[in-house]
């Protein structure tokens, strides 16, 4: 069997905190909706609607679409570019 290597991209992410969904609404051009809870929103995806909780990132891919990462997921998978 093949194996493939994730090809090197840099993506534009913010972390949500609870308290900043004025920042998550404007990162996210209309695809985050109002918050159901007091630690969660939600995001329209390719995929559907998915929760994002407290401490999640909110992640803008290369098509442009929108979509929540775990905070551990998201420290495996990238690193801060300057």
């Amino acid at each position: 069997m093949a194996k493939y290597r994730k090809k090197p991209v840099v993506i534009e992410a913010v972390q949500f905190d609870g308290e900043n969904t004025a920042d998550i609404h404007e990162f996210c051009e209309g695809k985050a909706l109002e918050p159901v809870g007091e630690d969660y929103m939600e995001i329209v995806t390719l995929e559907g609607t998915m929760r994002a909780s407290s401490g999640d990132f909110i992640i803008k891919g290369v098509s442009g679409e929108f979509y929540p990462c775990k905070p551990d997921i998201f420290e495996k998978t990238y690193e801060l570019v300057n």
